[in-house]
C-alpha cells in the first residue's frame, strides 16, 4: 500500500470514528431525554450505531494490518 493510500485509510478510518461518535451520541440522547416514551426509535438508533461502529472496527483493522505490512 502506498503512502498516499495509508493516509487516504487513516482519513477514512478518522471520519467513520466521528461518524460512529455521532450516532453514540443520538442514542445516549435517546436514553437520556426521550425514553421510556421513545422507546419505538431503539432499535433503529442501535441499529445504526451498531453498524457505523462495525464499519469503523473493520477499517480501523485493516489501516493497522496495513501499516503493520508497511513496517516488514
Amino acid at each position: 500500500m502506498t503512502e498516499e493510500e495509508l493516509k487516504a485509510l487513516d482519513k477514512e478510518v478518522k471520519k467513520l470514528k466521528r461518524i460512529s461518535s455521532e450516532w453514540a451520541g443520538q442514542l445516549h440522547d435517546l436514553v437520556e431525554d426521550r425514553l421510556p416514551g421513545g422507546y419505538e426509535e431503539i432499535h433503529g438508533i442501535a441499529q445504526s450505531t451498531y453498524d457505523a461502529c462495525k464499519a469503523w472496527a473493520d477499517a480501523n483493522a485493516k489501516l493497522a494490518a496495513a501499516q503493520q505490512d508497511a513496517r516488514i
